[in-house]
């Protein structure tokens, strides 16, 4: 049993439901839910959708038991993470496991900036894409878009790295498996300021929690 937390259209629950998994998926917009449910009966895999803030406490342990919580790309987003991770801590069961994926805090947060050069080295043209970082211990909260034609800007919350998993050990959770994912090389993309040029590079931030 699995538990889909932020789960927005409900991407991650389908694949989750086609895996086996019985799975409950929530999010706090009702208009995601509803879209969720839609593309959900399409798939023909059963899933419990609910509307659930992530940051009410009480209304996630009403939820019940889990073998595993998931929460893909959404603690950037949440503006208080510690009502979830405690939460988190009552709802898995023994051996049960929380994995999140994030905006990686210490690369794609509030404030990266994309750069591309081009050098003249003895005739040959040398292309070099990369990114600058000016901050990363303190940046408020800030509206960003989520991907390229975005019609809205959203508020991202941006937590450094002690931040982040101090909430959940706080909380009695314990790290044990992290993964930092980047584009492979060689990724198509007609955009020179891209993270499919950056396979050296990290945007996404993979982990693994366990009760301690």
């Amino acid at each position: 049993r699995v538990l889909d937390v932020a789960c927005g259209n409900g991407v991650m629950a389908r694949r989750l439901a086609a895996l086996g998994a019985i799975v409950t998926a929530v999010d706090f917009s009702a208009e995601l839910i509803e879209r969720a449910k839609a593309r959900g009966q399409q798939s023909g895999h059963p899933i419990d959708y609910r509307v659930v803030d992530a940051t009410d406490q009480v209304a996630l342990v009403a939820l019940g038991q889990f073998d595993a919580i998931v929460c893909t790309m959404a603690l950037m987003d949440i503006p208080d993470i510690a009502p979830l991770f405690l939460a988190a801590r009552q709802m898995l069961r023994p051996e049960g496991r929380f994995v999140f994926a994030t905006a990686h805090p210490a690369f794609n947060s509030n404030n990266p900036i994309f750069y591309a050069e081009m050098e003249d080295s003895n005739g040959q043209l040398i292309h070099t894409r990369g990114m600058k970082i000016n901050k990363y211990l303190h940046i408020p909260p800030m509206k960003a878009l989520g991907a390229i034609d975005e019609p809205n800007p959203h508020y991202y919350y941006h937590r450094p790295l002690h931040q982040l998993l101090g909430e959940a050990f706080q909380a009695g959770l314990v790290l044990n498996g992290i993964e930092e994912a980047a584009y492979p090389p060689g990724q198509e993309d007609n955009r020179a300021l891209s993270w499919r040029h950056l396979s050296q590079i990290p945007p996404v931030l993979v982990g693994r929690l366990i009760v301690n």
